[in-house]
């Protein structure tokens, strides 16, 4: 009797479209071996990519804390955080090992992991960020969005430069993007057509774009549906259901879903959002009204954020808090001065330094409750879960402008991260944390980055 081949799919299996679009399929039985088949199936994918920049680095030995990897004793600087703790892991251990300007090769690394071209100063990295791979390539084109506060300021003057630039076009150019600063304009942009005014055509044309790829990937999932068993059969026929519900959310809604309520447009009259054009080389040029609202700022631009997620406007993010020079001021604290006075142009200011990074830990604070009280659905998850959130800085030491051992905070739970750890790396390179990142979005990336630096993902705790 002759024996027939059973069919067999590879785990990672996935339906190309048109372009460059590709879905993943579910699990299913004829990817396993017999023996396999009960194992436990892997985590799904994360779909939300957040990542928060404050400048300037911390005061170290008040930003460590103690304990054991599972049961991490917040320091003072993390203390804020502690009502979310068992939802952000304190990450250490992990080095910008890269070539350029000391501030400068920080941020354009930071999400890069390449130099500055050259390694020189006043050059751009040749590489795309970590977030515009992950909206293109892994979350099929999602539209991202980059918003600043108080931002260019010092020697930029308010233009987009190399000690400033945080996003890079994954294209052959890997053009540096410029975020938006208007927390006005950025209201209208994102949430006016849910406020009942009519999408754009250009809005249209995506929409209809995007139904069609999903048509023709339907199609091709049919076709395999005759080489399936009758338990594969109705799995698959459950993830052609949702790929259809996924459709439908692309119709904007004549009402807004539930979890989908545009955040109260509040009064930022006092801000100036391109102030950074006046700005003096050495930061004695002040704006201290603008300064005094970065605040109330701030948490209008997080509130935006989070909506926008939850709106399905976007669900790649990120938000820079200034830029490298950070050369304003702080008077809801009570600090006249600009932030790289407190650093090293004054001399090291510890105790400043540490009053700023303490503001910024509650500021995360704030943007990880309001994650995690967003709701997404009918089985309660939030936004948080199905996110990875980064938050960190170009630099570890202010005063010698040391990149080894960089302060970083990773919250959410999206593909399957387990968090409330305290992770602590042997002197590993950055690099391998955003291979890492990748993989949670169900990459099978090995390298991000200049391969001199990226050879595997964190080599230790795993982040899931």
């Amino acid at each position: 009797m002759k024996m027939v081949k059973k069919f067999r799919l590879h785990r990672r299996s996935v339906i190309r479209g048109a372009g460059t679009i590709a879905i993943g399929l579910p699990w299913l039985e004829c990817m396993t071996d017999d023996k396999e088949a009960h194992a436990q199936t892997t985590p799904t994918p994360a779909r939300r990519f957040l990542c928060v920049y404050q400048p300037g680095g911390t005061v170290m030995n008040r930003f460590t804390p103690t304990g054991t990897e599972t049961a991490p004793v917040l320091s003072p600087i993390l203390a804020p955080l502690e009502s979310v703790k068992s939802k952000i892991n304190v990450v250490l251990g992990l080095n910008y090992d890269l070539l350029g300007e000391q501030h400068q090769k920080g941020i354009c690394g930071f999400l890069t992991g390449m130099d500055q071209n050259n390694g020189l100063a006043g050059q751009y990295p040749r590489g795309p960020s970590i977030d515009q791979v992950i909206a293109k390539r892994l979350l099929m084109r999602t539209p991202t969005m980059q918003v600043a506060i108080r931002w260019a300021t010092g020697k930029s003057h308010g233009r987009i430069h190399p000690i400033n630039s945080m996003n890079f076009e994954d294209n052959t150019n890997f053009t540096p993007i410029s975020p938006r600063l208007d927390p006005q304009a950025i209201w209208t942009e994102t949430f006016g057509s849910i406020t009942g005014e009519t999408p754009t055509n250009v809005e249209a044309i995506r929409i209809n774009r995007k139904k069609s790829i999903l048509d023709f990937v339907d199609r091709k999932y049919a076709a395999l549906t005759p080489r399936l068993g009758t338990a594969d059969r109705a799995r698959l026929q459950d993830h052609l259901d949702k790929i259809r519900d996924i459709e439908a959310s692309l119709v904007p809604p004549v009402d807004p879903p539930v979890s989908c309520v545009p955040p109260t447009k509040i009064d930022t009259s006092g801000y100036n959002p391109q102030s950074g054009l006046n700005s003096a080389d050495d930061g004695s040029v002040r704006d201290t009204q603008t300064d005094a609202s970065i605040p109330t700022v701030g948490k209008f631009m997080m509130d935006m954020i989070v909506m926008a997620m939850a709106c399905d406007r976007t669900s790649v993010a990120t938000l820079q808090w200034s830029d490298t020079e950070a050369k304003h001021t702080f008077p809801w604290l009570s600090l006249a001065d600009h932030h790289h006075f407190y650093q090293h142009d004054g001399g090291f200011r510890a105790a400043e330094c540490e009053k700023i990074a303490t503001w910024y830990s509650e500021q995360h604070k704030y943007l990880i409750e309001k994650m995690q009280a967003q709701v997404m659905g009918p089985d309660n998850r939030t936004l948080l879960d199905d996110s990875v959130v980064l938050f960190g800085s170009e630099i570890q030491k202010p005063d010698s402008h040391a990149v080894t051992n960089i302060p970083l905070v990773l919250a959410g739970n999206g593909g399957g991260m387990r968090t409330g750890r305290y992770l602590n790396y042997a002197a590993q390179p950055h690099n391998n944390l955003l291979v890492s990142i990748l993989q949670l979005f169900g990459s099978t990336a090995s390298t991000f980055g200049n391969t001199r630096y990226a050879t595997r993902p964190l080599n230790g705790p795993s982040l899931t």
